[in-house]
């Protein structure tokens, strides 16, 4: 005898796709703003000529699920019979007791018995066999579409590869960028041409430079909240940035340390996990030894380590950022910088009250954030990003994208008032090398040309307007920042 009965199964299905009755989705969760993400993956959804399963993945409250049900609405709107559509949650407790096949079976009894449907699967990774039956469906139903979602990443993935070579096309949905952050929360959009991008700054004067810097001043007095608590969607919008944050730690920490990573890689002590996470905290943006964390959280064996490490970069918690050759001479022991997936995520889970007025959390803070903008930026090129420490004197640059026949980006963070660069810092040195390099600046006035030793002209840019043309260029299709 099922454990959960077809009908039970079908109340759940109904609950969730209200449509079925109402021809129509319920406005509270399609929202009104559209993720970068969105477009891409309606992009992908409506290609005629290459069929793909679309995978959308990224921690939890970044708006994976708004995005489906947005399509879901797109959908509609666009003349598809309502029933041909269906939404699953599989992180439902019932559902997550079902098998795949009896719920699809029970859909398809009860609401729509043709194979030309779209399926919408949230949170895939808690059913059996889930890349399996992806597969199925993809062989056995042509006219079928599929649109999922799932928290571990590498999980999906390695799926991807494996199950569904050919068949999937992995979107990452990261936490918002402040350029959506301020479309979002409704700041004053400035005037931008659309081919305006960061490297146009080597080619204008000093007039025209600070005119794009008057008009991102507006943008400047969002900043700081944007790094609280800015990346999330719903927090964003919160009125109260005390109970966001706490909202953050329970949500978006506790329930994928204490429940999804423990559930996923059949974790019994989420102790030691949670230990490494804070400590991965207070060491954001540095680089970390692997036997000096297992050192600092005594009883913790190297290769628990590695692998919480990596259970923490799959549910997409974590950035890991390997060092990049750029001078011929590899490292003998590479060691990852670590990144937060979101200074606000840090925030949150650190309480520090004092971040904007304490210089070296700022620095980690703003670093992070850049990087994250990088990572997001460039994750569907064929890139690495990465640091760079060599050289004689062992100096480093923070950020390095990597392309694989072109000149790289390097891009180094001074989050400082003045931010002094050197002469002999690994920036100035390797300039000639890149097709483009930034350095990130503090405050609003410190922008333009900044000039090597050689010659070679550097720009010079505060993070909040970096950030912000970053996100411009990426919404008008440009994929790079030179």
């Amino acid at each position: 005898m099922a454990i959960i009965s077809k009908e039970q199964i079908l109340k759940v299905l109904s609950a969730y796709n209200p449509w079925w009755k109402t021809g129509t989705t319920n406005p509270t969760l399609t929202k009104t703003y559209k993720r970068f993400a969105f477009y891409e993956a309606m992009k992908r959804l409506e290609q005629t000529d290459i069929k793909r399963t679309v995978v959308l993945t990224g921690t939890r409250r970044v708006g994976k699920t708004t995005i489906q049900y947005q399509m879901i609405d797109t959908l509609l709107k666009k003349g598809v019979n309502p029933q041909k559509i269906v939404f699953i949650s599989l992180d439902h407790p019932l559902l997550k007791l079902s098998a795949f096949n009896e719920i699809l079976d029970c859909y398809h009894e009860n609401i729509y018995p043709n194979q030309d449907v779209y399926y919408f699967f949230d949170e895939i990774q808690y059913a059996s066999d889930w890349d399996k039956w992806l597969k199925t469906i993809y062989d056995m139903q042509p006219e079928t579409n599929i649109v999922a979602t799932g928290s571990a990443s590498p999980a999906l993935i390695k799926g991807s590869s494996e199950s569904g070579a050919g068949r999937w096309s992995v979107i990452s949905v990261p936490t918002m960028s402040f350029y959506e952050y301020c479309e979002l929360v409704g700041v004053p959009t400035p005037n931008f041409e659309k081919n305006l991008k960061i490297s146009s700054f080597l080619n204008l004067d000093r007039v025209k430079q600070t005119e794009i810097m008057l008009k991102l001043s507006e943008i400047q007095k969002h900043f700081a909240r944007y790094l609280q608590i800015g990346g999330f969607p719903e927090l964003a919008l919160a009125n109260d940035d005390i109970m966001a944050q706490q909202t953050m730690r329970e949500d978006v920490v506790d329930k994928v340390l204490k429940r999804d990573l423990p559930s996923l890689y059949n974790i019994r002590n989420s102790t030691e996990l949670e230990r490494i996470f804070l400590y991965l905290c207070n060491v954001s943006s540095e680089i970390v030894s692997i036997e000096a964390l297992a050192k600092e959280l005594q009883g913790v064996s190297r290769p628990t380590v590695e692998n919480y490490i990596k259970y923490l970069e799959s549910a997409n918690l974590i950035y890991q950022s390997w060092p990049i050759d750029m001078d011929g001479k590899k490292p003998l022991k590479a060691s990852p910088k670590i990144y937060i997936a979101d200074a606000a995520i840090r925030n949150a889970v650190l309480m520090n009250n004092d971040v904007l007025t304490d210089p070296t959390e700022m620095g980690k803070i703003v670093e992070t954030a850049v990087y994250k903008h990088i990572a997001a930026f460039y994750y569907q090129k064929a890139t690495s990003v990465g640091y760079y420490r060599g050289g004689r004197k062992d100096k480093e640059i923070d950020i390095v994208v990597e392309y694989p026949q072109i000149k790289n980006i390097l891009i180094e963070v001074k989050y400082r008032e003045g931010a002094p660069i050197p002469n002999d810092s690994a920036i100035c040195q390797l300039a000639n090398c890149a097709s483009a390099a930034i350095i990130v600046t503090k405050t609003p006035d410190d922008y333009g040309i900044h000039n090597a030793p050689d010659g070679t002209k550097l720009i010079r840019m505060p993070a909040y307007a970096f950030l912000y043309l970053l996100g411009h260029a990426e919404k008008n299709g440009y994929k790079g920042i030179e």
